[in-house]
């Protein structure tokens, strides 16, 4: 491998200082136009590389920002990923995207591991199993936006762009109770992270404004998502009466639901009527549609970049903590959708 250029090869070459050199490439005014023109020209040729943190500990800013997220194969997590990209990478910034595979140890090492790499700002979705505050409370005593989007936790300090849970659970139910269903389970997520608290609150409330009995058994809680909804659905089928309808907190679990019920038999919509969470690609093109909930999550993704970005404007101004929360839109299908 060769040796990489430095800008004492640029001024020897040119026959000037490293620091005018150096000068130049900062766009330092008491450089001239035609000598920071014939630095930069001559660095090109060169392939000269600046410096990444040698500029981010001179300027403060290392133009980096870290994303982190559960899963990078989610195409809900990827499309939020390119939202903040669309946002932040006309402004100059390069965004380093970390997954923590849902693991709480994971999430706080990937945080320490973004601080050391001096960025910008952190824009993330909580692990499932996400514990304490302290990696949070250790990133804004460094003064370095922090923002939640979809999975949050309450952190004095950090903003939260989120989509309103509650309501998505809410008409997803209500759309079930309006199909004729009057005893439907719902497929919850692990209930100690708000987005799965509110979806659950949402259908519980759909159920209490229609007059339908809150039944405990109709409640599995998923450790996963495909495989558990498989299992959830076969326990689900076995009680006596079985229900007539499953919310699911999510699309993955959706689709193990439909699997197992369809194996044994039984009817999608007309004996059971399913509904998911996220609207994931898949739930539009399979031989039978999946009714979902949509997260917006390329405008969860812009927003996310446009509260960092905002908050970098506050810079020695008390930080306005921002909590931006989007209208989900349920997407009727044909596994719930009944000739009524």
């Amino acid at each position: 491998m060769g040796k990489k250029t430095t800008i004492y090869d640029i001024a020897k070459k040119l026959n000037i200082t490293a620091a005018t050199v150096s000068r130049a490439l900062n766009d330092n005014p008491r450089v001239s136009q035609a000598t920071k023109e014939l630095v930069v020209k001559t660095a090109a040729e060169m392939n000269y590389e600046q410096n990444r943190l040698a500029l981010a500990l001179k300027s403060g800013k290392s133009m980096n920002v870290g994303v982190i997220v559960p899963y990078i194969n989610r195409n809900f997590f990827s499309t939020i990923i390119r939202g903040i990209e669309e946002e932040l990478y006309p402004m100059g910034y390069h965004v380093i995207i970390c997954q923590t595979h849902d693991e709480a140890k994971r999430e706080k090492e990937t945080v320490q591991n973004l601080l050391n790499a001096q960025v910008d700002g952190i824009l993330m979705s909580l692990a499932t199993d996400s514990e304490g505050e302290e990696h949070f409370k250790q990133v804004l005593k460094k003064n370095v936006p922090l923002i939640f989007f979809d999975r949050k936790k309450n952190v004095v300090g950090a903003s939260s762009v989120c989509i309103d849970d509650f309501l998505g659970g809410f008409e997803a139910t209500q759309h079930l109770i309006e199909q004729g269903c009057k005893r439907i389970a719902h497929l919850a997520l692990n209930r100690s992270l708000d987005v799965y608290k509110n979806r659950f609150e949402g259908y519980r409330k759909a159920l209490k404004k229609n007059g339908l009995e809150f039944n405990e058994q109709y409640i599995i809680e998923l450790e996963s998502d495909f495989e558990a909804g498989k299992e959830a659905a076969e326990k689900l089928m076995k009680l006596d009466p079985p229900p007539d309808a499953i919310f699911s907190a999510t699309d993955h679990g959706a689709l193990g639901a439909i699997k197992y019920i369809k194996s044994k038999g039984v009817k999608i919509p007309d004996q059971v009527c399913v509904v998911g969470f996220s609207n994931e690609p898949f739930t539009q093109f399979m031989e039978q549609s999946i009714s979902s909930v949509d997260q917006s999550p390329l405008e969860m993704g812009k927003k996310a970049a446009r509260v960092f970005l905002e908050q970098l404007e506050q810079k020695g101004k008390e930080k306005i903590v921002k909590e931006v929360v989007l209208t989900p839109k349920l997407e009727i299908r044909q596994s719930s959708l009944r000739n009524i």
